[in-house]
């Protein structure tokens, strides 16, 4: 009699501080073991919570799946929000500050192009709520990626696409109810694209 043990599927993960200009950040990587050579890989960009396990958990489903998954810190320090006052102010800075959150995403993308299991060929970005504005942000900025899907996130920006400057496909994802995103701001940014 022939019994075939099915291989186990294991998504490893890991703990990884990088820096940028001075500002330690948390970042958390994810992959599955069982996959053997280079895959798509994905980063995942928190809600104005944070670095937390929202985003953490995220990227052990996209590993999975199949990628290679990194959580980012957009705040540093793995700096996370337990009052909705706290996290506006910290997603408040870096929102203002542009420079700031494309240094940072850049440095997270490094961090996961930079891993063995990563096909640099295939990247892309996802963010939730806050983070689903930023990674709109980088593709308006013209960051090299096949894509970027926000999740409920903000469409307003302070500095629009211009024409041929986005490399990455888009896909937003806004609930018709959603009281954070107005009709008229979808509206504007359906123009835009």
């Amino acid at each position: 009699m022939l019994f075939v043990v099915p291989i186990q599927a294991k998504v490893i993960t890991q703990n990884i501080n990088y820096t940028v200009d001075g500002t330690s950040l948390k970042g958390y990587l994810a992959y599955d073991d069982s996959i053997h050579g280079q895959r798509p890989g994905v980063l995942v960009v928190h809600e104005w919570w944070g670095h937390n396990d929202y985003a953490r958990e995220r990227a052990r489903m996209l590993a999975s799946l199949g990628y290679t998954a990194f959580a980012l810190d957009m705040y540093g320090d793995g700096k996370t929000a337990s009052h909705p006052g706290d996290a506006a102010k910290f997603s408040g800075a870096v929102k203002k500050n542009l420079t700031l959150a494309k240094a940072r995403f850049l440095a997270a993308l490094e961090q996961l192009q930079s891993h063995k299991t990563t096909d640099k060929s295939r990247l892309a970005a996802i963010g939730y709520c806050f983070g689903g504005g930023i990674v709109l942000e980088m593709a308006r900025q013209g960051i090299d990626l096949k894509g970027v899907v926000s999740f409920h996130g903000s469409l307003t920006t302070q500095q629009p696409a211009r024409a041929g400057k986005i490399k990455a496909g888009v896909l937003v994802l806004n609930g018709a109810a959603d009281p954070f995103v107005k009709p008229q701001d979808i509206t504007e940014f359906e123009k835009e694209m």
